[in-house]
C-alpha cells in the first residue's frame, strides 16, 4: 500500500495536508523537503513535502495524488527542515507559512532550486536534412544553423555575437523546425580555497576571544561577545570566520538593519577574497534566489543578512554570528512571528556548531544566560587602538526655549565642531515634523483610527501618518471639528530639526538619515561614502544611525529629546533606552579625534 505524504501547503492552517504519491513516482525516492505540485481545491499549488506516513486519517476516497515531483533533491535539507517544524510548533504558527517563508518567493512558485540557462540546438530533422533548405538569401539563419552545427548546444551569450537580433532569427528558426530550445542546469562555480586577508593585531582581550571560540569548532558553544563600543567586535567575528573557511566550512552573520549592511559586506570582501551571499528584504526576487543557489551549493562561504537569513540553506554550517543582538529588529512582528536570534541559538544547537551573540548593551536574557552558565560570557572593555570613550554631559533644557528641539548650548556646540572641521550628529527617535498636530481652539488631534496612536506630521508629503499601523491620510488645513485654522504642530521630529539646522547653519550640508530619506537602496553607502570624505556637515536622524556604523569624522553628538521614550507602553522601555543612549553615544570619537556626547534633558 502506497504511504501518505505529508505536505506542508502555504495558506493560514495549522496543518498539513495528506496526499498519494504522483502516479508513477517510487514512494520510497521522495525525501522529505522536496517541492511537489498538489492539487488544493481548484488551484494547483506548490507544497513541500515534511514527511511519509503508512496511513491517514482521512477515508481512502478523499485522498488526491500530487501531481507531480518539481525537485530531485530536497530545497530545505533536513536539519532546516527539523528547524522550521520546531519553530511552526513553538511559535503556534502554520507550518506551511514557516516553510514559505523560509524560501525565496521564485521558489514558492515552483521555479528551480537550480540556476538553468537556456540553450539552443539543432533539431534531429535539421541535422539528418529532412527539412527543405534555407534560401540563399537568407544569410542570418544560415550563419546561426552553422554555429548551431559546430556544437551540440549554443548559450545566449554565442548567438548574441553573430547578431544583434539574434532573437528574431532563433525564433524564426523554431518556428520552421530548425531549433529546438531547452533549459540545463547551471553547474555551480568551481570552489577555490578563498584568500584571506590579513587584518590588525588582535588586542589581548580580542585574542582570548579568539581562541575561545575556535576551540569550540565542532560542537555546539554559545558565546556572548560582550565589547564596548569600538572595542573590535567585527575584528573578532573576522578572525573566527576566517578560521571556519579555512576548513572549508561556511559562516552565517546576522545584522539587525538594511542598513549595515553596506559596510560590513565592504569589511568582509577586504578580508575575504571569496563570494559573498547578502540577503535581505531589498533585494530582488532573482537577486535574492542567486544568493539562495550561492548558500546552499556552498559556494559562498560567508553569508550576511537580517533577520530572515536565519533560514539560508548552508552546504557545510561552522558558525552563525548574531550582531548587535539586543535590537528588538531580530524579531518579526507580523505574520510569522519569531526572534531570529533565538533561533540563531536553535539552529546552532542543532547543527552542533559554535553561535556568537556580540553586542555592546547585551539584552538581559543573554545576560541571565551567561549568569546561569548557559553562555560563556567573552569580554572587550576597552576600545581597540587609540580611540578613547567621549566625555558625556547632561543639558537640562527645562525652561529653555528650544528652536527644532534644541537649546542654545548645542547649537553653539554644533557650531564650534563644523568651524574647527569636524563633522555632528544629531539623534532623535522621531521621524516626520511633528508628533502631533492639534487645534488651539478646541484642543482636537490628529489620531488615528485605526489603532490608539497619534498621527505624525510629515510637513513635506502633507499627510498625517500613523507610524505604527502605517495609515496615512492629507493633513488638514483647518481643524475637522471646529473648521479653526489655528492648527499647531507639537513637539519636533527629524524633518523639523533638519529645517532649524539648514537655516542656522546654511553653509553646511544637514543629511537627514531616517526611513524617509533611505529607501533608496543604495542610499547607505552613498551616505557613507560622503561621510568619509571629512567634509565637515551635520547628520540628523533616527535609531537608524546607532547601530553599528563607523563615523571616524564625527566628534559631537547631540541626543535630543530621550526623555520621551521613557513614556512608552513596552515594559522594557527603560532596558531599551538605556541601549539606545549608549548605542548612540558611541559614534562620537572612535578615531584619534575626542568626542563628546550632549544629552538633553
Amino acid at each position: 500500500m502506497n504511504p501518505v505524504l505529508g505536505v506542508a501547503v502555504d495558506v493560514p492552517l495549522r496543518r498539513l495536508f495528506d496526499y498519494r504519491p504522483p502516479a508513477g513516482v517510487d514512494p520510497a525516492a521522495l525525501q522529505p523537503g522536496v517541492r511537489l505540485w498538489v492539487p488544493f481545491g481548484r488551484r494547483r499549488v506548490t507544497g513541500v513535502l515534511v514527511e511519509t506516513r503508512p496511513t491517514s486519517t482521512l477515508p481512502e476516497s478523499k485522498l488526491r495524488p500530487a501531481i507531480a515531483v518539481i525537485d530531485d533533491t530536497p530545497v530545505i535539507e533536513p536539519p532546516l527542515l527539523e528547524l522550521l517544524r520546531w519553530a511552526a510548533d513553538y511559535s503556534r504558527h502554520p507550518p506551511g507559512e514557516v516553510i514559505a517563508a523560509a524560501l525565496p518567493a521564485p521558489l514558492r512558485i515552483g521555479t528551480a532550486a537550480l540556476e538553468t540557462e537556456e540553450r539552443w540546438t539543432l533539431s534531429a530533422a535539421a541535422r539528418t536534412g529532412e527539412l527543405p533548405p534555407l534560401s540563399p538569401r537568407a544569410h542570418r539563419l544560415r550563419e546561426m544553423v552553422a554555429a548551431l552545427e559546430a556544437r551540440d548546444a549554443a548559450d545566449e551569450a554565442t548567438l548574441a555575437a553573430l547578431s544583434p537580433r539574434w532573437r528574431d532569427h532563433v525564433r524564426e528558426l523554431e518556428q520552421r523546425g530548425w531549433v529546438l530550445r531547452m533549459r540545463e542546469t547551471v553547474a555551480p562555480a568551481s570552489q577555490r580555497p578563498p584568500l584571506l586577508g590579513d587584518g590588525p593585531q588582535p588586542t589581548p582581550e580580542q585574542q582570548r576571544a579568539i581562541e575561545a571560540i575556535a576551540a569550540a569548532a565542532g560542537q555546539n558553544a554559545p558565546f556572548l561577545l560582550h565589547g564596548v563600543t569600538g572595542s573590535g567586535k567585527t575584528e573578532v567575528y573576522l578572525r573566527a570566520i576566517a578560521e571556519v573557511v579555512r576548513r572549508g566550512q561556511q559562516a552565517l552573520v546576522l545584522v539587525p538593519e538594511i542598513s549595515l549592511t553596506p559596510q560590513l559586506v565592504a569589511r568582509f570582501a577586504a578580508r575575504f577574497d571569496a563570494p559573498l551571499a547578502v540577503l535581505h528584504s531589498s533585494l530582488t526576487d532573482q537577486e535574492r534566489l542567486r544568493a539562495w543557489r550561492a548558500a546552499r551549493s556552498g559556494e559562498a562561504p560567508v553569508i550576511i543578512g537580517t533577520r530572515s537569513a536565519i533560514f539560508a540553506p548552508l552546504a557545510r554550517p561552522g558558525l552563525i554570528v548574531v550582531d548587535e543582538e539586543h535590537d528588538p529588529s531580530y524579531k518579526q512582528q507580523e505574520g510569522f512571528r519569531y526572534s531570529a536570534r533565538d533561533l540563531a541559538v536553535v539552529r546552532a544547537r542543532q547543527a552542533g556548531v559554535p553561535v556568537v551573540l556580540g553586542s555592546a548593551t547585551p539584552s538581559t536574557e543573554s545576560l541571565a544566560n551567561c549568569a546561569s552558565g548557559r553562555f560563556l560570557h567573552l569580554r572587550l572593555p576597552e576600545r581597540a587602538g587609540a580611540a578613547q570613550s567621549p566625555a558625556v554631559r547632561l543639558l537640562d533644557v527645562k525652561g529653555q526655549a528650544l528652536e527644532g528641539g534644541m537649546c542654545r548650548e548645542t547649537i553653539a556646540r554644533i557650531g564650534e565642531e563644523l568651524a574647527a572641521g569636524n563633522q555632528a550628529l544629531v539623534f532623535l527617535n522621531r521621524r516626520g515634523w511633528a508628533p502631533v498636530l492639534s487645534c488651539a481652539d478646541c484642543g482636537w488631534m490628529g489620531e488615528c483610527r485605526h489603532c490608539d496612536a497619534r498621527m505624525t506630521l510629515h510637513r513635506a508629503e502633507r499627510l498625517l501618518w500613523c507610524h505604527h499601523c502605517d495609515a496615512r491620510s492629507p493633513a488638514p488645513s483647518a481643524c475637522p471639528h471646529c473648521r479653526s485654522a489655528r492648527l499647531v504642530a507639537l513637539g519636533t521630529g527629524t524633518e523639523r530639526t533638519e529645517h532649524t539646522l539648514q537655516r542656522l547653519f546654511p553653509a553646511f550640508p544637514i543629511r537627514r538619515i531616517d526611513r524617509g530619506t533611505m529607501q533608496a537602496r543604495d542610499a547607505m553607502e552613498q551616505l557613507i561614502r560622503q561621510l568619509g570624505s571629512g567634509e565637515p556637515c551635520i547628520l540628523v536622524g533616527t535609531q537608524m544611525l546607532a547601530k553599528g556604523h563607523h563615523f571616524p569624522h564625527v566628534t559631537l553628538v547631540a541626543i535630543i529629546d530621550l526623555d520621551g521614550g521613557l513614556f512608552s507602553a513596552d515594559f522594557r522601555v527603560a532596558e531599551r533606552t538605556g541601549h539606545l543612549l549608549v548605542q548612540v553615544a558611541a559614534r562620537a570619537g572612535r578615531a584619534d579625534r575626542p568626542g563628546e556626547v550632549l544629552v538633553q534633558t
